[in-house]
């Protein structure tokens, strides 16, 4: 099973390497987002809306993990073609480097052309309002994505498909999900949202970690230093997040500039903390910076999860 497994990640990596989310074909976390929605429209009202909603998050990732566990196991019994086949596409739908790099991509090229023409494009991306971005704030806003879902969509699913196999790599993508949909400080979502976010902490924490370490660890041996993995000691943790300052704080400090700061969410502004101090207007030279950290880190994680699996005795089938 190992060999297979082993296979498997490779040639979903593989995939996503080469097309990126397929736009025409059904997509799991499409169809999560589908079930959330529905459990957020039924149940987010009324009173005990935090115990509700500790029931919904719970539910769906309990679900998501048995459901992909007795598929898993079905395919290995029958067949290991079937086996194989089943876990290359799980890997490749729950990877998301390509498409996010693509879309950081788009919006500076977006911006090139029009400032209204970036805000739309990076409104693709991010959750907050982008309506009165300025062009350095659309960059940032685009560059901060770009760090924080290399943990979410690339390092973070490969640590629980090292762990779990395909069950906890689907279940981490439903805890991603309920997360980027319900679990806002907003007053709709305070209550119903607040063990998913929490969840998605818990999930995300050393993953978080990991690929700050992955995005520094070239770029100090390369420069004989550890002034990047200093300024990620140092700005990593001042985040709203307990996570995302991490991949944040790693890429501000390679590209010496400054993240951060107040936004605006579904109307309510947020002051996040700076992460750096140098406010320098950022490039399409720096985005490219970026997309290389990110391939280069993304790479590493592969080999560290083809060497996780094979020697991994817990993965089940």
């Amino acid at each position: 099973m190992h060999i297979e497994l082993t296979i498997a990640l490779l040639l979903g990596w593989l995939l996503d390497l080469c097309f990126g989310d397929p736009a025409r074909l059904p997509h799991p976390v499409v169809g999560f987002g589908k079930a959330i929605a529905a459990c957020e429209h039924r149940f987010n009202r009324g009173r005990r809306r935090k115990l509700k909603g500790a029931f919904v998050a719970l539910s769906l990732i309990a679900m998501t993990f048995l459901l992909t566990a007795i598929i898993n196991s079905s395919f290995f019994i029958l067949h290991s073609s079937l086996f194989l086949s089943w876990n290359v596409l799980v890997v490749f739908f729950c990877l998301a480097g390509t498409t996010l790099i693509r879309e950081v991509r788009a919006v500076f090229l977006a911006l090139d052309r029009s400032l209204d023409e970036g805000r739309r494009q990076v409104a693709r991306i991010v959750g907050r309002d982008t309506s009165q971005l300025s062009a350095q704030e659309v960059r940032t806003a685009a560059l901060e994505t770009l760090a924080e879902n290399l943990s979410d969509g690339v390092v973070a699913p490969l640590f629980w498909f090292a762990l779990l196999g395909a069950p906890g790599m689907l279940a981490y993508k439903m805890v991603n999900t309920l997360d980027s949909m319900i679990g806002y400080r907003t007053e709709r979502y305070r209550d119903f949202g607040c063990w998913a976010a929490r969840i998605d902490d818990v999930a995300n924490y050393i993953p978080a970690r990991l690929t700050a370490l992955l995005m520094a660890l070239p770029h100090s041996i390369s420069h004989l230093s550890l002034v990047i993995c200093h300024f990620i000691k140092k700005y990593g943790r001042q985040h709203a997040s307990p996570n995302s300052g991490y991949p944040e704080a790693a890429l501000a400090g390679i590209l010496d500039c400054r993240f951060g700061g107040p936004h605006y969410y579904f109307g309510e502004l947020f002051d996040k903390p700076y992460i750096g101090e140098n406010e320098r207007s950022l490039t399409t030279e720096d985005m490219r910076t970026a997309v290389r950290i990110n391939r280069i880190a993304e790479v590493m994680m592969v080999a560290l999860t083809a060497l996780a699996v094979s020697f991994n005795p817990l993965l089940i089938c």
